[in-house]
This record gives structure tokens, sequence and C-alpha cells, in this order.
């Protein structure tokens, strides 16, 4: 087993309160506080888990740097006030940097004892089998 630090504890609550904050300020219609607040308990919260190296490290591949400009300047156009298209950047860049880690999400999400039985159903199925591009993977 490995050691969580003190750091990383408070870096998951960040992450998950940046989580939080986006999902409030796009239900109340893309409140741009509340999306500006969410970018950055998000960004701080990630920085804090992984540590500021590897952060930096992590956004700033050659082969990402596409996503990351797009990531970064949603955030930049949601500060700036034009929150419905800068929430559409961001997600496009949280995809195309995040979509290495949806095929081990969705896996370990499909082993939790409720949550599983939905994933499993034939439409939710489908979808996630599409989104993390796992079309021909059978299950054991």
């Amino acid at each position: 087993m490995f050691e969580i630090t003190d750091t990383q504890k408070i870096g998951v609550g960040l992450a998950a309160f940046g989580i939080f904050f986006l999902f409030l300020g796009v239900v109340l219609l893309f409140d741009k506080g509340l999306l500006a607040i969410g970018n950055i308990l998000f960004i701080c919260g990630l920085g804090s888990v992984i540590g500021l190296e590897r952060t930096f490290r992590f956004f700033f591949q050659r082969h990402k740097v596409k996503a990351t400009i797009a990531f970064f300047g949603g955030i930049f156009v949601v500060l700036m006030g034009w929150p419905v298209t800068g929430m559409i950047l961001e997600l496009y860049g949280f995809i195309k940097l995040f979509s290495g880690f949806f095929p081990v999400a969705v896996d370990f999400l499909r082993r939790v004892p409720i949550l599983g039985s939905l994933l499993r159903l034939p439409g939710i199925s489908w979808a996630l089998d599409w989104l993390t591009g796992d079309s021909k993977r059978v299950t054991v």
C-alpha cells in the first residue's frame, strides 16, 4: 500500500470542490464566477495531488500541446467573460488531455457494485465503450 500525504489529501479536496463548482456553474446557466472558482480549484488540486513538477510535465508534453492550449485557453475565455465558449473549448481540451485515463476510470466504475450494473446496461455500455475506444472489448 502507498502512503498519502496531507498535501495530497488537501489536493483531492480542492479538486473535488473544483469539480463541484464547475458543475454548479454549468447548472446555474454558466455563471462566470462559479466557473472561474471551479477552474482555479481544480488546477490547484491537481497540482497538489501529483506535485507541481509532474503537473507541469503532464500539461506541457509535446504531443499534448494543442490540448493544453485548448484547456487553458478555455479557462482564459471563461475568465474574460464568455463562459459558454470557454467551457466548450475547455471541455475539448479536457477530453484530449485526459482521454488516456478514461478506460481506466470506466473500468474502475464498472467494478463498483451498484454503479457497475447501471453502467452495463445496453445503451450506457455502448456509449462508454465508444467514449473509451473499447468497442471490441470483452469483459470477463
